[in-house]
């Protein structure tokens, strides 16, 4: 598979999660998100304002998808995570990864 060039259209994508990240929705918001990426935007804004609980499965797809948007030259951002999310990411290690804002 060949990917193609970013398209200047597409700068930035934001979805918004207002519902768990865990094992049980990886696969609908993974295929979302991996969906997104294919669409090679520059930013790609993942709002987790909205999102109560996240687990590991989920900090795993994330990982993933952050591999994705950096290899084709974008940024993934988790933005506005409650503090919950916050220090789960911090337990995980990897709020030195992701790029939270």
């Amino acid at each position: 598979m060949q990917s193609a060039p970013a398209d200047p259209e597409t700068p930035a994508i934001e979805v918004v999660i207002t519902e768990e990240l865990d094992a049980a929705s990886v696969a609908r918001f993974g295929a979302l998100l991996h969906e997104a990426a294919d669409l090679q935007p520059s930013h790609l804004v993942i709002d987790l304002a909205g999102c109560p609980f996240i687990d590991a499965a989920a900090i795993g797809m994330l990982l993933d998808v952050h591999r994705r948007m950096w290899s084709t030259g974008g940024r993934l951002t988790l933005r506005s995570p409650s503090p919950r999310i916050t220090r789960t990411l911090q337990l995980a290690r990897v709020d030195h990864v992701l790029h939270v804002s």
